[in-house]
């Protein structure tokens, strides 16, 4: 059975005639077109395919795509301003917190999820945060260190 999706990627309208079983993951992949949102476990257990919704993190594999009609999402790729990184974004970089890389589309939207709700989380917090996204490679440790980092990109952005 197919229905109609009106869904708003990074600030982009698409209208679509989907099957109702497609995950928003499958929308986002195979009928828009943008690859950065990741397919891990495609059990909700990873991360990797993380997106905000509505400004929130959600795991795209397990969400049908149907549940996101009339909602915003972004992906990681709307974070940028074109070739500008978001200073989420340029943290994780500047502090070596990626490692394959398959994991930081999702790191990176959770980290902005949680510092959108709280601009200064200690450790714990950010510990918390970023519960739902797994890494395999680096141990968490410059992950942790990219949102401090980002954190106090973010007021330096704000103050200027």
């Amino acid at each position: 059975m197919k229905r109609e999706l009106h869904l708003t990627v990074n600030g982009v309208s698409y209208h679509r005639l989907i099957d109702t079983h497609r995950t928003l993951l499958e929308v986002i992949r195979d009928e828009i077109g943008l690859t950065g949102t990741k397919n891990g476990c495609g059990q909700g257990e990873c991360g990797a395919c993380t997106v905000l919704l509505d400004g929130e993190p959600v795991n795209s594999c397990m969400v049908l795509a149907h549940e996101a009609d009339g909602h915003d999402v972004v992906t990681i790729e709307g974070l940028a301003d074109g070739a500008v990184l978001h200073p989420v974004q340029r943290a994780f970089v500047e502090t070596g917190a990626i490692q394959c890389g398959f994991c930081t589309p999702g790191m990176v939207l959770s980290a902005k999820a949680l510092l959108d709700r709280n601009p200064d989380p200690t450790r714990q917090e950010i510990l918390d945060g970023l519960k739902g996204n797994l890494c395999r490679c680096t141990g968490y440790v410059k992950i942790i260190e990219a949102v401090q980092a980002a954190s106090c990109l973010l007021d330096e952005e704000e103050a200027s």
